[in-house]
């Protein structure tokens, strides 16, 4: 769903732990992308991350705990890409984090998994690797 200019936006959570990034697959896609997804009418941010990360992965969100880590966007200056916008949050949760739905996979990477996510999503990555977060 995209806010009002028009550009499509997904709200996604940024975990790292261990020096790696959490980033899931869905079925039948290769790429891989930070767990989240796309706002509901009438949404907020902490609404949409609440329900997207106990519909992919089972697990609660603490709305409470939630960090805003950045805003991206790709499109313009990437001609090979459509204009897209990537709201990042960190946040504490509860429970296993177990794949369902269209969750395919769940993977633990690193910075020299970067070429295996999405162009977007590799932006959180060069962010996460310059922060010394993702070595």
């Amino acid at each position: 769903m995209a806010n009002g200019d028009g550009v499509p936006e997904k709200v996604a959570w940024v975990l790292v732990r261990d020096d790696l990034v959490l980033v899931t697959r869905s079925h039948g896609r290769d790429r891989f992308y930070l767990p989240g997804g796309h706002r509901e009418p009438g949404e907020s941010d902490s609404e949409t991350l609440v329900r997207e990360i106990e519909e992919e992965l089972r697990a609660t969100i603490d709305p409470g705990s939630m960090v805003h880590f950045g805003t991206y966007e790709i499109g313009e200056g990437h001609p090979e890409h459509d204009p897209f916008r990537l709201i990042c949050y960190t946040a504490d949760h509860r429970g296993e984090l177990l794949p369902s739905r269209e969750i395919a996979e769940k993977a633990w990477f690193r910075y020299s998994d970067r070429d295996r996510v999405s162009a977007i999503d590799g932006l959180v990555f060069d962010v996460l690797h310059e922060t010394g977060r993702l070595p």
